[in-house]
């Protein structure tokens, strides 16, 4: 199941919250639902360098709260102002609210976000940079730091190559059955002049055992170490104890066996 499902959903009330925080009756969710995908297709195309990781949506009460978490809140906000003050007045617009508020948080490490790595992926396979080495340097600087392990997986013409193939790059762990596993999802796309190329990542920050915030405006980033940690001992316990030194009557390939 989790090589199939999406592993964003797949945790959504677990260790993730809900990108819209809103409540509609049956006879408005399809409008605002619609209205959620109209403003997130425009913000992308709109800032399209702005390096947007998501973009969450909440409603009150005739009051639209749009919080965009980027890498780079400078192109966003724009000198003095300016840019981000343009944008709320096109989304008035656009939605037919006057009362729209536009919040703008700032991702501290960007290689730790899947739709970040994936879009750097992207621009590099656009400008012509070789696939293997825009993926190679990505992953490399995703570890460095501190994610417990990635994966990309690249489909399409790559390479310029006559016939569509997929590539798959893995480091580290990402285990996508363990629901606790705190696991970020991205599908992003390349448009290349030899058409379209697709690349997925994964990337695994490490496992959640305490009670998680799930506000989706909470940047935490990786996980507290102190989540993991014993609280004695300072090193990471595995649930039910590690029993790995057990095999084999407790010693390496060169220890005495038992009778």
């Amino acid at each position: 199941m989790g090589q199939k499902a999406n592993p964003i959903g797949n945790r959504l009330g677990i260790i993730r919250g809900w990108d819209s925080n809103w409540y509609g009756s049956k006879k408005d969710y399809a409008s605002k639902l619609i209205e959620d995908h109209k403003i997130r297709t425009y913000l992308s195309a709109r800032i399209n360098k702005g390096g947007i990781a998501k973009i969450v949506i909440e409603r009150t009460l005739g009051k639209l709260i749009i919080t965009i978490h980027t890498s780079k809140p400078g192109i966003i906000i724009g000198k003095g102002g300016n840019e981000v003050d343009r944008i709320k007045e096109e989304l008035k617009k656009l939605t037919g609210k006057d009362d729209v508020q536009i919040n703008i948080l700032e991702i501290r490490r960007p290689e730790l976000d899947a739709t970040i790595v994936g879009d750097t992926i992207a621009r590099q396979i656009e400008n012509r940079i070789n696939f293997k080495r825009a993926t190679k340097m990505a992953i490399a600087s995703t570890l460095r730091m501190g994610a417990e392990g990635i994966k990309v997986k690249l489909s399409g013409r790559l390479g310029g190559s006559e016939i569509a193939r997929s590539e798959e790059f893995k480091q580290g762990r990402t285990p996508l059955h363990t629901f606790r596993m705190d696991i970020d999802y991205a599908n992003v796309f390349a448009q290349t002049v030899y058409g379209k190329i697709g690349i997925k990542v994964w990337i695994c920050k490490g496992e959640v055992l305490g009670k998680r915030e799930l506000n989706p405006n909470f940047v935490g980033g990786k996980n507290d170490m102190s989540d993991r940690r014993d609280r004695t001992g300072g090193e990471e316990r595995r649930p039910g104890g590690d029993r790995r030194d057990d095999r084999r009557g407790g010693g390496g390939r060169g220890g005495e066996r038992r009778n």
